[in-house]
């Protein structure tokens, strides 16, 4: 038990400074931000969800003495320790079967839970700005106006007059597409962190599950329902849609990855298979739109089962 809590509260404590690190304002404490779950999951799945629920508890309540103020607090339970406890915790959760057969939760499962605590982090954060969709837009509108004011060192409450219409042609990119990206940042985020926690847990020998075959990971019938629904909701007007589309940007994240998932399992058999996939990832990486394709190719595979069809029963190949 001592060791539970010795762990939790050393991984507490490097999450709240990855966490804290954002106050820098430099380039590299954005990827340290991003990577504060990381000790989080690591505590989860090593040791105990126990270790996890301390490391989560004693973090926040460290940022919130440390800053003097609840928002850190509140905004690194909810964002940060909350869903980093429960990923953590669905990695180690099985069950045994009538044959004592253990069945740990399946992959496929926890890549969908990352998706929905994208998608429902960025929901949270809709009333801080309104209501309603008039006063969402304004609202954000009004904090990006803020923030690019501050950045050009214009006096605060000035209208943007430099560069004003580049300023608003930037604004409202910004304010169309970021509640998006969002949702889909946060939905590889957790997916990253959640997978380097379990390999730097392999590498120690503490992981007691076996790994799971990535390539193989499947998502139940109700996502499919889910995803189509959410898409049908984007294109309606209001607040809906703009739930409706956060939804769909997370869970298309989720299907990209499982199209992931479908390219590694059918260029098994193929000799350029290193080429192929190192070429789909860079371009990924560095072009983002590749993306689509990929959710389409896992939105396909639910449909055709394109694994079984072409990549089962073929030996790997010589490069593997």
């Amino acid at each position: 038990m001592m060791q539970i809590v010795l762990v939790g509260l050393g991984a507490g404590a490097a999450s709240a400074l990855l966490f804290a690190s954002i106050a820098s304002g430099s380039l590299l404490s954005i990827f340290l931000f991003y990577l504060a779950p990381l000790p989080i999951m690591i505590a989860a799945i090593g040791w105990s969800h126990w270790s996890a629920l301390v490391a989560a508890v004693a973090a926040a309540l460290g940022l919130g003495i440390a800053f003097g103020n609840i928002f850190f607090f509140l905004a690194f339970v909810i964002g940060i320790g909350l869903p980093a406890w429960w990923l953590g915790y669905l990695a180690l959760l099985a069950r045994t079967d009538a044959d004592g057969n253990v069945e740990w939760y399946p992959a496929g499962r926890i890549v969908l839970w990352c998706a929905a605590i994208a998608a429902a982090m960025v929901l949270i954060a809709i009333p801080n700005f309104g209501l309603d969709e008039e006063q969402f837009r304004a609202g954000l509108r009004n904090a990006f106006e803020r923030v690019l004011q501050e950045q050009g060192r214009t006096a605060a409450g000035t209208p943007l007059d430099a560069n004003s219409d580049n300023a608003k042609r930037i604004v409202d990119l910004l304010v169309a597409i970021m509640p998006l990206a969002a949702a889909i940042l946060a939905t590889v985020t957790n997916s990253l962190n959640l997978y380097l926690a379990g390999r730097i847990v392999t590498v120690s020998g503490r992981l007691r599950r076996p790994w799971p075959d990535l390539s193989a990971i499947r998502f139940p019938p109700l996502a499919h329902a889910t995803f189509a629904t959410s898409l049908v909701l984007s294109f309606m007007p209001g607040l809906i849609g703009t739930i409706g589309s956060i939804v769909a940007a997370a869970l298309m994240m989720a299907y990209g990855l499982l199209g992931f998932a479908v390219l590694h399992a059918i260029t098994r058999a193929t000799g350029g298979r290193f080429f192929i996939l190192t070429g789909t990832y860079i371009a990924v990486l560095f072009i983002g739109w590749p993306i689509i394709v990929l959710t389409l190719i896992g939105v396909a595979d639910a449909i055709f089962d394109f694994r079984n069809r072409v990549g089962a029963g073929k030996p790997p190949a010589l490069t593997e």
